[in-house]
């Protein structure tokens, strides 16, 4: 572990978040150095209970978004403990980020306006559901409602068949890195300016950004694309086909493509089919061309297929499970899964280096309430004795 892997290492971020984006948000600033401290209510993050499975006291979703991270408790509403929070930001907090319920940072005295005021140069990262302003801004929301209402469930899954939230928590993820960008903006400012600001971002936001190149080709012709099944409207062939064993998808994307993956399969009469001699018209004529394909490709396995395909230039790729992609020598050889310090636990890392290097996990998720002495205790006197004290916490308990 080296400064080039951790640049955030003088910054500190006060995370008042729960479930996904915000966390999210906060283990990328902390698995890049920066000291988290996870801000909790007595019964601790609702996603400490999202499981099974459970790993270590924890649900494994909670623990694969808050490693490297501090959790005090705080009952924000007594006096001496949003006290020692509000000294807490003053003295030496770089960020705050919430996704705490609509209204509830103004209730509680937490909300931009008061702290900025307090502290001009503090940068503050608002989350929230369906964006401010708006008729809707004062709602919650959570993933599987964005994905539903941003219009990307209308998009996944089979023509004719029900929609399908997509598995994985694209829209709170994605939220979170767009408040990292967002902050990261901020401080950026901050350095000229000196000020801090207020960044907004929201789950539905997120979720039209993920669905911008589909409304791109409504707004350019009224037409709604539809369920996108395993392809991509607008680009044929491109899409997972029924091996004789599994499944592969094939990205033909160009016509350069397209007459390599004709003489492949065995057409190479394709290559000056009229039907065929450009993509616009392989979208045009693209039921006739995938019922040949899919008939072609049942023929053989996937292993075949791959050796077929990648001889002659053409992107391809078997559908892994997350068993056979955890297992697979190219993610192992880039280490993207890194044990945790003295647990049994394991996670996957950022998906990025920085010269070179990947950031470390430094420790495990902390359990609920392990630094709050810290905050709470007689001999507190600034947040900078603070963060001796969990450093060296840290380094008795982790090395």
């Amino acid at each position: 572990m080296t400064s080039s892997s951790q640049p955030f290492q003088n910054l500190v971020v006060i995370e008042l978040g729960h479930s996904v984006a915000a966390p999210f948000a906060g283990q990328i600033f902390a698995d890049l150095g920066a000291t988290v401290i996870k801000v909790e209510k007595d019964q601790g993050d609702d996603a400490r209970k999202w499981g099974p499975p459970f790993w270590e006291g924890a649900s494994s979703m909670f623990q694969s978004l808050n490693r490297n991270k501090q959790s005090v408790v705080c009952d924000l509403r007594k006096p001496e403990h949003k006290e020692a929070l509000l000294k807490l930001i003053d003295d030496r907090a770089d960020v705050l980020i919430q996704n705490l319920r609509p209204g509830q940072t103004e209730d509680l005295g937490l909300d931009s306006a008061t702290l900025l005021k307090r502290k001009p140069s503090l940068v503050y990262c608002n989350i929230g559901a369906f964006g401010n302003p708006g008729p809707l801004q004062d709602r919650p929301g959570y993933d599987p409602l964005m994905q539903a209402f941003g219009g990307i469930m209308s998009t996944t899954g089979e023509p004719g068949r029900p929609s399908v939230r997509v598995g994985s928590s694209i829209v709170d993820m994605g939220t979170g890195m767009w408040g990292v960008i967002g902050i990261l903006t901020m401080l950026m400012q901050r350095q000229t300016t000196g000020k801090g600001g207020v960044v907004d971002v929201s789950l539905f936001e997120t979720a039209t950004s993920w669905v911008s190149l589909l409304a791109s080709q409504f707004l350019a012709n009224g037409h709604i694309s539809g369920k996108q099944g395993s392809g991509a409207s607008g680009i044929v062939p491109y899409k997972a086909y029924a091996a004789s064993d599994g499944e592969l998808v094939i990205a033909a994307g160009s016509d350069s493509l397209f007459k390599s993956l004709a003489k492949a399969v065995g057409r190479p009469q394709w290559c000056d089919d009229e039907r065929y001699t450009t993509n616009a018209k392989r979208v045009e004529h693209q039921i006739e061309l995938y019922r040949v394909l899919d008939e072609i490709i049942q023929s053989k396995s996937t292993k075949e297929w791959v050796v077929i395909l990648e001889n002659a230039g053409i992107p391809c790729s078997p559908v892994q499970s997350i068993a056979d992609m955890v297992a697979h020598e190219q993610t192992q050889t880039l280490q993207l899964i890194q044990d945790v310090p003295n647990s049994e636990m394991k996670f996957f890392a950022l998906p990025l280096r920085l010269n070179g290097e990947r950031s470390d996990i430094r420790t495990a998720p902390p359990t609920l309430g392990q630094h709050t002495d810290f905050l709470f205790s007689k001999n507190f006197c600034s947040f900078t004795n603070f963060l001796i004290s969990i450093t060296n916490s840290f380094s008795e308990k982790y090395q």
